[in-house]
């Protein structure tokens, strides 16, 4: 079982930055790959970026590639999510989510372990 935690949200003008974080509670942390989504009212939950067991491969969606980066630190078993040069619609809720598929995958589907969120707000 993996629980999932997520911060750092806030409300932000555009043009600001804001780092997400995601605390697990899993000893087997190293053998996750960890995506960020995102879903704004009205709409499906998209994928942002996902990061390898290693942290040595990202990919992220072309709305955020540029602006967002994202890390891991094994031994402190989180993941983070700094977002720069925010835009009004950056605008979501921001989720964390883990799964146990070798590579990194956009498909939330395959994820199978899901935090609560953390709402990030971006004005004009």
């Amino acid at each position: 079982q993996v629980q999932l935690v997520e911060s750092g949200g806030g409300l932000v003008q555009a043009g600001g930055s804001l780092r997400l974080s995601c605390a697990a509670s899993t000893p087997g942390f190293d053998k996750y790959v960890f995506g960020w989504f995102r879903q704004a009212p009205g709409n499906e939950r998209q994928f942002v970026a996902g990061v390898d067991w290693s942290g040595g491969s990202t990919y992220y969606s072309d709305l955020v590639k540029g602006r967002f980066t994202i890390s891991r630190d094994n031994a402190k078993s989180a993941v983070y999510l700094q977002m720069n040069s925010l835009k009004p619609e950056d605008t979501a809720l921001y989720y964390c989510a883990a799964t146990a598929w070798r590579t990194v995958v956009s498909d939330s589907k395959k994820y199978t372990y899901w935090g609560q969120g953390t709402q990030v707000s971006v004005s004009a």
